[in-house]
């Protein structure tokens, strides 16, 4: 039996280095049957035929074994090793802010264009190649449609379809990364897109969190704050009431909000909880009803709750907690494209000298 077996492995072994040498592996990313087109108009007319992309990927794509676990199991060589672990933890990102602002693909909105109101979006419908070279939404999922796993764009879909701006978390101080990574995988889990870190004490070694947050902050919008008041006054420039957590006689319940208003909730240091700077600049505290001898929740709990419930009390309200319009639901899948991997961004910029060179008349 044990001959039969060591046949059948060196059989299998030799088909496949025949395989491997009579020609160039074939991309398994190529999947034409599912398109990111049904969410572009039909107006739009973005799938020109000069546009199509050849077969042949010019990069490899990485799915990313640690961020969802539904693509474990393509292991097919064309792909990207996956990234080293040890790199891209929340520790690392929230240490430098120019790392953070790297993980944002699409333009972004000046910030003094929310100064005359209405609807908080945070991007353009621009994505820079560089040389004053510009792909918009449409252009960068027709330039990574084929590099993409069916089952992944599905995912990109459902995901973004929950997603809203109209309410986000802002973390205030604190000292264990461990915590902000959990709050980071909840936010993601609930569909919220932008969070909010002011003041994390950089200077503190902390363990690798990555297996906490599993990947959740790569697919969220972070902005990072060195003080209360600027955030304040930029997420109330964007329409945001600021709803900090807090015990005390004039705290209203988390139950007894309308969560369809655009809400920045706050929450504080595990020891300390929100800062006295915090409390005063807020426009209303906030307090989760507890009924035990404990008078609190771990710092993480707390956001997981009050963000749970924000989605409950928006859905029972709106009839749903995602938000996004048309044009912002594309942007934001144009966004995860970019971000789905370390190739995509190589796709795009060729697509975009492709696109330059069709254009470019002809002497």
């Amino acid at each position: 039996m044990s001959a039969c077996k060591t046949l059948v492995r060196t059989s299998l072994s030799s088909i496949s280095s025949s395989l491997r040498a009579s020609g160039p592996p074939i991309p398994l990313l190529h999947s034409p049957s599912l398109r990111f087109s049904p969410l572009l108009s039909p107006n739009q007319g973005l799938r020109l035929a000069s546009h199509n992309v050849p077969s042949r990927p010019y990069a490899s794509i990485s799915t990313e074994a640690a961020d969802f676990t539904d693509e474990a199991q393509s292991t097919d060589s064309t792909l990207e090793p996956p990234e080293n672990p040890t790199q891209d933890t929340v520790e690392q990102l929230l240490k430098q802010k120019n790392d953070v602002a790297r993980l944002m693909k699409m333009e972004r909105n000046p910030e003094s264009a929310h100064q005359r109101g209405g609807r908080w979006f945070p991007y353009l419908d621009k994505f820079s190649c560089g040389e004053d070279a510009y792909l918009n939404s449409g252009e960068v999922l027709e330039a990574l449609d084929p590099y993409i796993l069916d089952v992944r764009k599905e995912r990109f879909r459902r995901v973004v379809k929950n997603r809203s701006y109209s309410v986000c978390l802002v973390v205030e101080g604190l000292g264990d990364f461990g915590n902000v990574s959990a709050a980071f995988r909840s936010a993601d889990a609930l569909g919220f897109q932008s969070v909010h870190v002011l003041s994390c004490d950089s200077s503190k070694r902390y363990r690798d969190n990555r297996h906490v947050s599993m990947g959740a902050e790569k697919w969220l919008d972070i902005e990072l704050w060195d003080s209360t008041p600027e955030c304040f006054e930029v997420l109330k420039s964007r329409g945001y009431r600021i709803a900090t957590t807090h015990v005390g006689m004039d705290a209203v319940s988390v139950y007894d909000m309308d969560w369809s208003c655009p809400t920045a909730i706050v929450v504080g240091n595990e020891n300390r909880g929100i800062s006295d700077e915090a409390l005063d600049l807020s426009d209303l505290h906030c307090s989760i009803p507890m009924k035990g001898m404990v008078d609190s929740f771990n710092v993480s709990v707390a956001a997981g709750i009050l963000m749970h419930h924000a989605v409950c009390d928006r859905t029972s309200r709106l009839g749903c907690h995602g938000d996004l319009t048309f044009e912002e639901s594309q942007i934001l899948l144009a966004e995860f494209s970019l971000r789905h991997s370390k190739s995509s961004m190589s796709i795009a910029h060729e697509y975009a000298k492709r696109k330059a060179a069709l254009l470019t008349p002809r002497i």
